[in-house]
């Protein structure tokens, strides 16, 4: 990077978050170059100066794209104050430099998570906006029963609004067990879904995720996008 680029623009390449949600982070405070707060909107920067993120350096590298099958009982975090297990520690060998997961799957939650320090791709990956689509395999304590079928059908109302479900469906012949797409984001929405109609989610895996699949991919393995995959992510950004 030779020549001087804006502070928003560096913090997404970096990958931590859009460059919208870089100058909300910048108005707060929370970057620093070279040691001093910058608050300026438009402020620039070039390849030597110190960027800091939340007191963390940050840098600007190789887009980088890393497909996990995330098994259970790993946090979806960077760092995890009760040092317990975080998907980091699945995917130290993928790269030097810094990625960060794309939204989030809970602990006991299995299946597809990437990973980038692409800031643009990662904000429409997640943002309800852009209708990314999620397909989840969920096993149940008992029967889905026909009216509750339809109930999730038509969308539930939750504390944070209406859970909108794209489809669902009956899986593997078993009444207990459940294909669901959806494409909002919110925390732990699928658990909710059915907590919400009195059942518990005995497993929940993520088996889609932007068209992505767990095809060849075994539990805790991780592996770099192809072109064409990148391609297609790096439309999104258009």
């Amino acid at each position: 990077m030779n020549q001087k680029i804006r502070l928003n623009k560096y913090i997404s390449n970096s990958g931590v978050c859009s460059r919208r949600e870089a100058d909300k982070y910048i108005k707060a405070g929370l970057v620093s170059v070279n040691n001093k707060v910058i608050i300026e909107m438009g402020f620039k920067v070039n390849e030597n100066d110190i960027v800091k993120f939340s007191g963390e350096k940050i840098n600007i590298g190789k887009k980088i794209y890393v497909l996990l099958n995330k098994p259970k009982n790993y946090i979806t975090t960077t760092k995890d104050p009760r040092n317990r297990k975080t998907v980091m520690e699945l995917i130290k060998n993928a790269s030097k430099t810094r990625i960060y997961p794309v939204g989030r799957l809970d602990r006991k939650t299995t299946g597809l998570l990437l990973f980038t320090n692409d800031g643009e791709v990662a904000t429409r990956l997640t943002h309800p906006k852009y209708k990314i689509e999620k397909l989840y395999h969920v096993v149940l304590d008992k029967n889905l029963k026909k009216r509750d079928y339809e109930e999730i059908l038509k969308g539930l109302n939750l504390e944070d609004g209406k859970a909108i479900v794209d489809e669902i469906e009956y899986a593997n012949n078993k009444k207990n067990e459940i294909g669901i797409k959806i494409h909002i984001g919110k925390n732990r929405i699928v658990r909710r879904i059915f907590e919400k109609l009195n059942y518990n989610v005995i497993k929940l895996d993520r088996v889609m995720l932007a068209g992505f699949t767990k095809k060849n991919l075994q539990r805790g393995e991780w592996r770099y996008l192809n072109k064409k995959e990148i391609d297609f992510l790096q439309m999104m950004k258009k």
